[in-house]
């Protein structure tokens, strides 16, 4: 358990001192944060729901912080060029997630062409069931994308990074809420980007 909490608090680690230097990703992943947390609540109730909460709200502000706001220069704290950090991402680098998000993307577009799924769900009638249907869609998605990675990880890096990054996951919005929680506040004082002092200290704090 010691490797493990260890191996979880690296990835915790680096996935904030080399992805989260803009002060309105921070922002933006603490709202995402208490989104999950709402969809985590409706998740034993209504699954499809909570998936749509989970794509539409969560993700999307999460995943925008990246794509839009994060710097791809040079990482003068870390001494490490973007391209040198996409490579060695654990979870899903920018190529990856773009292939995640095309699909999220397309499967409404499948339903569309063929609502039943060739006898797979119950087709939609009316646009209430369209997005029900696309819920469920979206949460299979979910469950799929996290178990792909994790099982990808185990086979080319060893399963404790494996089991650590889908526990990361799962954990981000209880550890992004604490992680993230004063962003606002830095943003509103003008602050764009987090001057990461623990990176300079070495710290993991």
């Amino acid at each position: 358990m010691n490797r493990f909490a260890q191996a979880l608090a690296a990835q915790r680690w680096d996935d904030h001192r080399y992805y989260h230097h803009s002060r309105i990703n921070q922002t933006l992943h603490l709202v995402s944060a208490i989104s999950f947390l709402v969809a985590y609540a409706l998740l034993p109730f209504d699954p499809a729901s909570s998936a749509l909460i989970g794509w539409l709200v969560s993700m999307t502000t999460r995943q925008s912080g990246h794509f839009f706001f994060e710097p791809r220069g040079y990482d003068h704290v870390n001494q490490a060029t973007h391209e040198h950090k996409e490579a060695i991402k654990v979870g899903y680098n920018l190529n990856r997630k773009l292939a995640l998000l095309a699909v999220w993307a397309g499967l409404p577009l499948l339903l569309l062409v063929e609502p039943g799924l060739w006898g797979r769900i119950t087709p939609a009638h009316d646009v209430t069931g369209f997005v029900h249907n696309t819920g469920w869609l979206w949460f299979w998605l979910g469950v799929a994308g996290l178990a792909f990675r994790t099982v990808q990880l185990m086979l080319t890096r060893g399963a404790l990074t494996g089991l650590v990054w889908m526990t990361k996951i799962l954990t981000d919005p209880f550890h992004d809420i604490v992680l993230y929680r004063r962003a606002p506040l830095a943003l509103l004082r003008g602050e764009r980007l987090d001057p990461m002092r623990g990176v300079a200290a070495g710290s993991h704090g």
